[in-house]
């Protein structure tokens, strides 16, 4: 486990792909005992250790966690992502690139919980909600694009559903329209800033994940245009 940022009252880490946020059903362990025990440990805590989870991260989806150590931060962090106030950018890895190097993409989603997929439509329909995100293209390899995105709203598989209908399903995501999959079974979504006002001091705070552990990544990253 990576700690990216701490203080007394919140605690971000670097989430690699295939770990779980929190317990689910399928009984791995999560990330959040991994803080708690970080936690426990560095502070020589005795007894439980309080950690409030306040957001989540699909499982194949890499980068940074935010958890509240402190039930004052819980509850504001909890008001805050509600609110759209924690601005969150991610960057992905697709095999195509977008008919134009930045746009905003506006589809109406159906989540079916069934079978836990996210569906598009170009107009509004029964369950659906408006789901807007802003893109752009950061670099280019010989077969690979990478882009910077940022979400307006905040849906179940937004980006991957979204890229996906766009014809730029994310590299390795099969669910959503990747020829193959990763060799670690992960998608190429990485949730790589957070910008927020801090929840209890109110200074404002910016925090940048680490890359995968990948050549792709790296390369990737050295061919954005400074």
């Amino acid at each position: 486990m990576q700690v990216v940022y701490e203080d007394n009252h919140i605690i971000i880490v670097y989430k690699q792909s295939g770990e779980i946020v929190q317990a689910d059903k399928s009984g791995d362990a999560p990330l959040s005992d991994s803080v708690k025990r970080y936690l426990k440990e560095k502070y020589n805590k005795p007894g439980n250790v309080f950690l409030g989870v306040t957001h989540r991260l699909d499982r194949p989806v890499a980068g940074l966690v935010m958890f509240a150590k402190t039930s004052k931060a819980l509850s504001r962090l909890n008001s805050m992502f509600r609110n759209g106030e924690v601005h969150k950018t991610y960057w992905a890895i697709t095999r195509n690139a977008p008919a134009e190097p930045e746009g905003t993409l506006t589809d109406w989603l159906v989540r079916n919980e069934r079978i836990n997929k996210t569906f598009a439509y170009d107009h509004e329909v029964t369950g659906s909600k408006k789901s807007i995100l802003i893109y752009r293209v950061l670099s280019h390899s010989d077969h690979y694009t990478m882009l910077e995105i940022k979400l307006l709203t905040g849906r179940h598989h937004q980006i991957r559903c979204q890229l996906s209908h766009m014809g730029c399903p994310i590299k390795g995501d099969l669910k959503y329209g990747a020829g193959r999959s990763n060799p670690d079974g992960g998608i190429s979504l990485l949730s790589r800033r957070m910008e927020f006002e801090h929840p209890v001091s109110h200074k404002q705070v910016v925090v940048e994940s680490p890359l995968p552990d990948d050549p792709l990544w790296q390369e990737m990253a050295r061919n954005i245009r400074k």
